[in-house]
């Protein structure tokens, strides 16, 4: 009996799943960073290199998570418009909520319709707030990911490593399919 091999289309959905967990896992950590100032973006000193975990950039130590970026990585034509939104516990509570959101999302392959939606959203509102990008006229990874996420959308009805299969069963995902 011949042995069945898999073709590269089937391939390539591993490859998805790897991309699609990948970047789950980078809005997770940027969301955990920033709740608990684990050391990467959030509590290192930028000068020395110093970790402080769970210093007063954190979160949860009432700390802005987008203050500083806001207020001092902004440049281009929108700088303004970003940087009056510094401080604001609404845009400091919808980022956050985003990234948690986006990394469960992402990781366990379940919301994707949305996810995809609103993490494009997102995407491009951090593009858009450090424009011009500093190596390229046009592209940074924002864009990119916005790229990865609409593939992933454009693969999903063929998951792998995911929840898809249970998760658009679910009552909810069939009254309301922009959960799918």
């Amino acid at each position: 009996m011949p042995s069945k091999k898999t073709s590269t289309a089937d391939k390539s959905l591993y490859a998805w799943a790897v991309l699609r967990i990948s970047l789950g896992f980078t809005f997770l950590w940027a969301f955990f960073d920033k709740l608990y100032g684990l050391g990467f973006s959030t509590c290192r000193d930028a000068k020395t290199q110093v970790i402080t975990h769970g210093c007063k950039a954190a979160w949860i130590k009432g700390a802005s998570p987008t203050k500083g970026f806001l207020e001092h990585a902004t440049k281009g034509p929108f700088a303004h418009v970003f940087q009056n939104l510094s401080g604001h516990v609404w845009v400091d509570t919808l980022f956050m909520t985003g990234l948690l959101g986006l990394g469960i999302a992402l990781t366990l392959g379940i919301g994707m319709r949305i996810a995809v939606v609103t993490g494009s959203i997102l995407l491009l509102f951090m593009w858009s707030a450090a424009l011009w990008p500093a190596t390229n006229p046009f592209l940074d990874d924002h864009l990119i990911y916005i790229v990865i996420l609409l593939g992933l959308l454009w693969s999903n009805k063929q998951q792998k490593w995911g929840l898809r299969n249970w998760w658009v069963k679910q009552d909810v995902v069939k009254r309301l399919p922009i959960l799918e």
